[in-house]
């Protein structure tokens, strides 16, 4: 049986329907995105099968997309063994303590901003932060009357800082993995656009957030929080040693899996050492995350830790990753299958009419993510489906595929708290008690990034290239921007 090309219609055929599928089904039925995403597979398998092309070559699509994941994927799965075995070491908690002692009252906005900073960088997730420490500085807020959507712009920029650059964010690890690069070749990329914008944040919130505060001491529930931290963790410099080896070896370019392993290999030693755990409760930690009940060994009922502090250690595990594998590989057996009829090609060849630079390219990939960060409600398609769609002409233009991964970072991650009816703007809304429109034009990091790319983009500074930048000639005239 020959096999056909498909037409412009036919080739739409399968986004247009994931889209549908998604906008639909998820933001209006509530049905999973996984369910949702292996019908939109099964419709471009379909699609697939008409126009001539065999079953085998749908699953070896599939198995190839798959594989050329697969690295990464162990990275990611291994993210949520380190988060758990550092929870228990004690890690984790003693980087969070010494941050919150950051605390200054006078200086509300900036303090907000760069203490949520410390807790996302060193936790790497955005709503354990904010339904944290963000919650609690909204407290300290309402005591002092200040501008609630202010301090709550505060604590969504910084839960996205580090969301957006900590090597424990999903999205962080997600984004390279669907671009084509590598973990710390993306984070260090990505500073181009969020250096500016931390700086920005900071001089922001500083010289608006500014007031004098009658009472200069501790807030009650930042204390509560300081004061459990300290009777259940046993505090020491030798906590620090697990990231220092995984940062120690990430500026060395050591191999990333064996650093995470070993990184949790002290850890659970320190949680066995120093925090009173056996082997069995340390690594039931690595393995299925860590949760306040395991105190109970200790003699420690966990109507001891306080609500705050369970939200932040309640975390962790290789087992919490197995979610995200899930969505991945329903994710690419939708890219696998609609990748087989070719139909990618003749959408992107049609998009790429208009795509003649490196600023279009770079424009067109933060429209598009914006775009389905909008209708699907979903942070990790706003990462995947522009990687599928602009990968090879970021390849073809000689771009770096950082350039994809950034971008996408730039105008998935950290938009999807901007938009009320996400459900990260949904949860930032109703944990923090403002409105997303309320706060947003105070989240200065969540846009930043955006205006950032392209100012880059523009100017050409911040763009790396795979081997050199292309000539005039290879591009048109405004090819250099």
């Amino acid at each position: 049986m020959s096999v056909k090309t498909p037409g412009i219609a036919l080739a739409i055929a399968p986004m247009a329907s994931m889209l549908i599928l998604l906008t639909v089904g998820f933001t209006f039925l509530g049905l999973s995105i996984e369910v949702l995403m292996l019908v939109a597979a099964a419709i471009s398998a379909g699609i697939a099968l008409y126009l001539g092309h065999t079953w085998q070559d749908i699953q070896d699509a599939i198995v190839d997309k798959l594989k050329t994941t697969l690295p990464a994927l162990f990275i990611l799965i291994i993210v949520g063994g380190l988060i758990g075995s550092w929870m228990a070491g004690g890690t984790i908690p003693m980087l969070v303590y010494y941050g919150l002692k950051m605390i200054s009252p006078e200086y509300l906005l900036v303090t907000a901003f760069l203490v949520t900073c410390v807790v996302s960088v060193c936790t790497g997730t955005s709503w354990g932060s904010a339904g944290t420490v963000g919650v609690a500085l909204m407290g300290v807020a309402v005591g002092m009357d200040a501008n609630l959507a202010a301090v709550a712009g505060a604590v969504v920029s910084g839960a996205y800082f580090g969301d957006k650059i900590s090597p424990l964010s999903d999205t962080t690890n997600f984004a390279p993995v669907v671009a084509g690069t590598d973990l710390y070749s993306h984070i260090q990329h990505l500073l181009w656009t969020t250096i500016p914008g931390f700086i920005l944040c900071c001089v922001v919130f500083f010289f608006m957030g500014h007031s004098a505060v009658a009472d200069g001491g501790v807030p009650e529930k930042i204390t509560e929080i300081l004061t459990n931290l300290d009777a259940l963790y046993s505090f020491n410099v030798l906590l620090l040693l697990p990231p220092l080896l995984v940062l120690g070896g990430a500026i060395k370019k050591l191999p990333t899996v064996p650093l995470m392993l070993g990184a949790c290999l002290i850890a659970v030693i320190n949680a066995v050492l120093f925090q009173g755990f056996d082997l069995t409760t340390a690594t039931s930690a690595f393995l299925n995350g860590f949760n306040v009940s395991m105190y109970a060994d200790m003699g420690i009922e966990a109507s001891a830790v306080v609500p705050d502090v369970a939200k932040l250690v309640n975390r962790g595990g290789l087992s919490s990753m197995m979610g995200v594998i899930l969505l991945v590989f329903c994710a690419f057996s939708f890219a696998g299958a609609m990748s087989v009829t070719g139909g990618l090609t003749i959408v992107v060849q049609a998009m790429a009419k208009g795509i003649h630079s490196v600023t279009s390219l770079i424009g067109a990939t933060l429209a598009t993510t914006i775009i389905v960060v909008s209708t699907t409600c979903d942070g990790k398609l706003a990462l995947l489906i522009p990687s599928e769609l602009f990968r090879d002409l970021y390849r073809k233009l000689n771009l770096d595929p950082v350039n994809l991964s950034r971008s996408t970072e730039d105008a998935g991650t950290i938009i999807e708290p901007l938009v009320p009816w996400t459900s990260a703007g949904i949860f930032m809304a109703s944990t923090l008690g403002v409105a997303t429109l309320d706060y947003l034009p105070w989240a200065i990091q969540c846009y930043t990034g955006v205006v950032f790319a392209m100012i880059w983009a523009v100017t050409g500074k911040g763009i790396k290239y795979l081997k050199k930048a292309p000539t005039t000639e290879s591009l048109t005239p405004n090819a250099a921007h």
